[in-house]
């Protein structure tokens, strides 16, 4: 089976978090939606094994992935224009059925999803990865090793997340990936009566932990009441509620970048 080829994808990102529940699949999807939505072709790549939450975030569950000669064909959004999708979840015949496997064997999973899929030509792949630092991120920087990547870390502002950043910091410097920088997610709630905003998760620790660590920080995305009824009801998610936020992110990411 033909793998793909390095030079067809311009910008390899990886999107990591230290800890789970930060929203780090959520903060992919938004910015994903909205390169496409400038005229980029994107593509976004769950190996979040165990927990492979992309499809439903997309409204793609329930869709089967093709074979060609070229490899796995990515499954299209319904986004106009569509983003192009890749999850160990479209391999699931039941959604809750728990992935059981020993480290060789997501291994070689990781491995196929990342070398056997056939994206054509790509602005942008965003690789959505396991929280934390293990033996499958080991796995996918070693089916990386000859191709040009960067890292973004996405996290909430509480004490308790910041502290596993340090650790994801730590990782990406062990392993000579480079750091695009850091997003703070769930960073204050904006009341939709009176447009206050109250920082449920306290606010900043992103901001004043990347100054500390040296590490680019590239904005906040606040809690969002659409886009939470975006994920749970398994639609597409609008990011029109803050789409400036985004806007601000990416510019940041595009700067670096280039």
């Amino acid at each position: 089976m033909a793998t793909s080829d390095n030079n067809s994808i311009e910008n390899i990102i990886l999107v990591l978090s230290g800890k789970g529940g930060v929203g780090k699949s959520t903060v992919t999807t938004l910015l994903a939606l909205q390169l496409s939505s400038e005229g980029y072709r994107v593509g976004v790549l769950d190996l979040d094994l165990c927990g492979p939450s992309l499809p439903k975030m997309m409204g793609l569950q329930g869709t089967e992935v093709l074979q060609d000669a070229n490899g796995w064909r990515p499954v299209l959004t319904k986004s106009d224009p569509p983003i192009l999708a890749m999850s160990i979840g479209f391999f699931l015949e039941k959604q809750d059925d728990p992935i059981i496997w020993r480290g060789p064997k997501k291994k070689s999973m990781i491995t196929q999803l990342l070398r056997e899929v056939s994206w054509s030509t790509l602005d942008y792949l965003f690789i959505d990865t396991p929280p934390g630092t293990s033996d499958e991120h080991i796995s996918i920087l070693e089916a990386l090793a000859d191709r040009n990547k960067s890292a973004l870390i996405v996290s909430t502002p509480q004490i308790v997340a910041l502290n596993d950043v340090r650790r994801e910091i730590t990782f990406c410097h062990k392993m000579s990936l480079p750091i695009l920088g850091l997003i703070e997610n769930m960073s204050g709630f904006v009341c939709p009566n009176c447009t206050e905003c109250t920082n449920i998760f306290s606010s900043e620790g992103c901001k004043s932990l990347a100054g500390e660590m040296e590490v680019r920080f590239l904005g906040t995305l606040p809690i969002s009441l659409p886009i939470s009824w975006g994920e749970e009801s398994g639609i597409t998610l609008k990011s029109s509620e803050i789409r400036d936020n985004i806007c601000e992110i990416l510019k940041n990411i595009k700067l670096i970048i280039n």
